[in-house]
């Protein structure tokens, strides 16, 4: 709160229990640490304090003003996402999620493009695993230990026996819009779109009641930027590698 006498902000306060008397047994918290001055600011010098914080989550990349962009992907309650696009963001999203202390499961038709990534981080025994389609066991999520379950099923995935739920989200990648893709849009909480034809971009705007400047944008997207949506919030996002990443999956590509 600010000082009325003084004009400044304080950081912190005295403590409560400064003035009882020496001795007295003290309960709850534990001792009492040293004293310290207090930290105060000028009320003028308010506009020159920057606080870095935002949403808890994965990083997937920076917007149009280049700051980062945030993907809360552990959740209480279930959170499905629909991507569009290439098997290389996926992937990106895959390591980051796993960096942050979730466990990935990937369920997918074509292993062999993702056991790079599990011999990278240890044979699948720190993060990630694959799983043949249809044959992701339970996972057991809870709030130590979230999931995220990429489906990685093609065009037309089935319905999968593990489905998102609290602290378990499920990403559906789909390389280009396909006939299953209204279906799973609609159950989304997220949709991310990648570069797509004129045609695809016209129905999507359609299924998705999208501007007619996205619209016309999606076929024009540079390899690495996904516009995301989510009910009326739209966000343009470009995915920039890390060393490590290109080392390992190469740079960003619309194309796999």
């Amino acid at each position: 709160m600010a000082d009325p006498r003084t004009g400044a902000l304080a950081a912190t306060s005295s403590s409560p229990v400064a003035g009882r008397p020496r001795g007295r047994l003290r309960t709850g918290l534990g001792l009492i640490g040293p004293r310290h001055g207090r930290h105060t600011l000028p009320t003028d010098q308010l506009d020159t304090l920057a606080l870095p914080i935002g949403d808890d989550g994965v990083v997937i990349g920076v917007d149009a003003e280049g700051r980062p962009a945030v993907l809360g992907l552990s959740s209480p309650t279930p959170y499905d996402v629909v991507l569009i696009g290439s098997l290389w963001t996926a992937q990106v999203l895959a390591l980051r999620a796993a960096a942050t202390g979730a466990r990935v499961a990937v369920e997918t038709g074509r292993a062999q493009a993702w056991m790079q990534m599990v011999h990278a981080m240890g044979g699948g025994q720190n993060g990630l695993a694959v799983h043949e389609v249809g044959r992701v066991p339970p996972q057991g999520a809870s709030a130590g230990t979230p999931v995220l379950l990429v489906r990685d099923c093609g065009m037309r995935p089935p319905r999968g026996r593990v489905v998102s739920g609290p602290w378990q989200s499920v990403v559906t990648l789909l390389p280009y819009l396909s006939p299953v893709a209204p279906r799973l849009i609609r159950q989304a909480r997220l949709v991310g779109v990648q570069r797509i034809s004129p045609d695809e971009a016209a129905e999507l705007g359609r299924t998705m009641a999208l501007p007619r400047a996205d619209v016309d944008a999606l076929p024009t997207l540079p390899d690495g930027v996904t516009l995301w949506c989510a009910d009326r919030d739209r966000q343009y996002v470009m995915t920039q590698p890390t060393d490590p990443e290109i080392g390992l999956l190469g740079t960003a590509r619309r194309m796999d």
